[in-house]
């Protein structure tokens, strides 16, 4: 394809070839201001009823490196990574060069005239423009102008895409909400962006978007926010966090949440406690104390401060005490990439701790889910008792989604197996580690219930049913095998599995959380372009559900999707199947720090089934 120079050109209003379907990269340096140009475009878009994702790929140390944006727009509803790029804003000088190589042939590029990209490629079309010279007829403060020059680009999308203005007008005074001078400001700039496109370039015929139905009544958000209200909501009044990337943002989120609702409106003073502390293992510490005293309490962190926070897990595991742990997963070993994402911390939450440990996990794939899954975990913690962690990650958590407005909750909070004064002067007796119902879970009471009976010693170390000290063997035994039966009875109500079937299919494939949208969208592939129909199980809980080794029985091969390198999911299943079934599973790993797309997932099935 011939290069296109920005070279006065009357404009074509001939109709595009591809509509609603495409991916738009923006490249720019971090810390430029481009998140909220960024933010514009992907409204706008959401606004006009066309289903849209944004991904965003940023540097985790300091401003100045590059970052990339890339907003997905499909009508078919997918919502995954697409890795294909198919209109480039390049902006950023450092990564230029390299961005424009890596596109395949087609693909549309829209550049800082500098730059002189279109000397790179013949097989691309290019579109320059001279963001600094527009930039300075709009805004006349030199110092503004960084912040406001990316808003020249939304203006040159829209008019490229037939992006509607006054979508993108709505969408950028949302953004800036009462600010309104600085929304004046900027859209100058994309009102610039736009006049320069219609009067110096090409109308590019290839990609463009029109008006659907398809977004009427849903919201976006990132799963962090949705995290924050869920915990709200379900009751939290304690916080105690430090700052880590990429959980920081659901900790300030919920903070600022509860400035506006938990709050005593007759004496303005608040009813919650929020405590930053010095390191992950501090903060948890302190959970285990509220928890114990009686408070919902809950800590967000991400890998490195799970690992930090092992002995206080261990901690409320064994002397059974309430606490709630968010896990915004990331990359690792070590400090890893902090502004990467990855599920790869499944394996050692599971069994965080030294000794025999085991915990229960939830593990939400959507912003509703991380709504309603943080609000499950503090009723689950007070029922049985223990830690329960929330496994989101980074693309799930600091990505926007669409969604459906949440439901407000209509059933009350579930405290558990809790005595009351009047519960110890009925019963006469009161035994804190003894399991009176068979279930593994024991009765405890809250520190000031005014009753004789209501003290016990809190221990770690090892104790009898009577929370009496105790070295004895037997007593260990019996109390480590009660804490066992209660993981079992767990199985039947944490938030089950999820299948879904497809008639003669005879292949399977599991996978969890953030996977989901890759992977209902590669069944699709699978299905349209090899003919292969798949069923589907999603796992939405550890303890994993007993269905799974019958989901797998009746299968001919099954792919466990892990957003990891060691396949933690695929191990954990093939722990508990029988041995027959051992050699039907077999694992898609995807762990480049990138959200997992539909065709990796798809291309990597082909290829194990081509050589069966």
């Amino acid at each position: 394809m011939a290069t296109v120079e920005a070279a006065p050109v009357r404009p074509s209003d001939a109709a595009p070839k591809v509509i609603n379907d495409m991916s738009i990269q923006i490249a720019t340096v971090n810390g430029s201001g481009s998140q909220t140009a960024n933010m514009v475009l992907l409204r706008a878009i959401f606004q006009m009823g066309i289903p849209v994702s944004g991904k965003n790929l940023f540097p985790s140390n300091i401003a100045g490196l590059p970052t990339w944006f890339t907003i997905r727009a499909s009508h078919e509803g997918w919502i995954a990574r697409r890795k294909e790029i198919d209109f480039l804003v390049a902006m950023n000088p450092d990564t230029a060069r390299e961005d424009v190589l890596s596109l395949a042939p087609g693909a549309l590029v829209l550049y800082d005239e500098p730059l002189k990209l279109n000397t790179l490629r013949q097989d691309l079309e290019f579109y320059a423009v001279p963001f600094d010279k527009i930039v300075a007829g709009v805004c006349p403060d030199a110092k503004l102008r960084k912040l406001v020059r990316n808003m020249i680009y939304v203006g040159v999308v829209a008019r490229q895409l037939d992006i509607e203005m006054n979508e993108v007008e709505k969408a950028l005074r949302k953004q800036f909400g009462k600010k309104v001078k600085a929304a004046e400001l900027n859209w100058g700039a994309v009102t610039a962006g736009f006049e320069h496109a219609t009067s110096n370039l090409p109308k590019q015929q290839h990609f463009g978007v029109r008006r659907l139905n398809k977004t009427a009544g849903k919201i976006l958000i990132d799963g962090n926010s949705a995290a924050a209200i869920g915990c709200m909501l379900g009751g939290v009044t304690v916080l105690s966090w430090y700052p880590i990337t990429p959980s920081s943002s659901l900790a300030e989120a919920l903070i600022e949440y509860l400035k506006r609702f938990r709050v005593d409106h007759k004496t303005g003073k608040a009813t919650y406690a929020v405590v930053q502390a010095e390191d992950e293992l501090a903060a948890a510490g302190m959970v285990v104390g509220a928890g114990w005293a009686g408070a919902r309490a809950m800590t967000t962190t991400s890998g490195p401060g799970i690992s930090l926070m092992a002995e206080f897990t261990g901690l409320a595991y064994y002397a059974e005490v309430p606490m709630v742990i968010i896990d915004v997963q990331r990359t690792g070993p070590s400090t890893g990439l902090p502004t990467r994402t990855m599920q790869g911390d499944i394996t050692s939450t599971a069994i965080l701790s030294h000794g025999d440990t085991a915990h229960i996990l939830l593990l939400p794939s959507s912003v509703e889910e991380c709504y309603s899954m943080a609000m499950e975990a503090f009723n689950l913690a007070e029922e049985f008792q223990t830690p329960v962690f929330v496994m989101t990650d980074l693309d799930l958590g600091m990505n926007n989604w669409m969604a459906d407005p949440f439901p407000y909750p209509d059933q009350p909070i579930r405290r558990g197996k809790v005595l009351s004064a009047e519960d110890l002067e009925r019963l006469k007796k009161f035994e804190r580690y003894r399991d009176v119902d068979g279930d593994g879970i024991p009765y405890r009471t809250l520190p000031g219930t005014d009753h004789p009976l209501a003290g016990y010693f809190t221990r770690g170390s090892g104790h009898n049913e009577k929370a009496g000290y105790s070295e004895k063997p037997e007593d260990y035994k019996n109390n480590m095998d009660r804490l066992k039966r209660k993981y079992e009875t767990a199985h039947k109500r944490v938030p089950a599995l999820v299948t879904e079937e497809a008639p003669g299919a005879e292949i399977g494939i599991i996978a969890f959380g953030s996977s989901h949208w890759a992977v209902i969208e590669s069944r699709d592939q699978l299905e349209k372009e090899q003919s292969i129909k798949t069923a589907y199980l999603r796992i939405k809980a550890i303890p994993l559900s007993e269905d799974i080794p019958t989901f797998i029985s009746r299968m001919k091969r099954v792919y466990v999707v892990d957003q990891n390198r060691d396949g933690q999911m695929y191990d954990l299943i093939r722990l508990m199947v029988k041995s027959k079934d051992i050699e039907k599973i077999r694992s898609v790993r995807h762990y480049n720090g990138l959200p997992v797309d539909a065709r990796s997932i798809t291309d990597e099935i082909l290829s194990q089934e081509l050589s069966n």
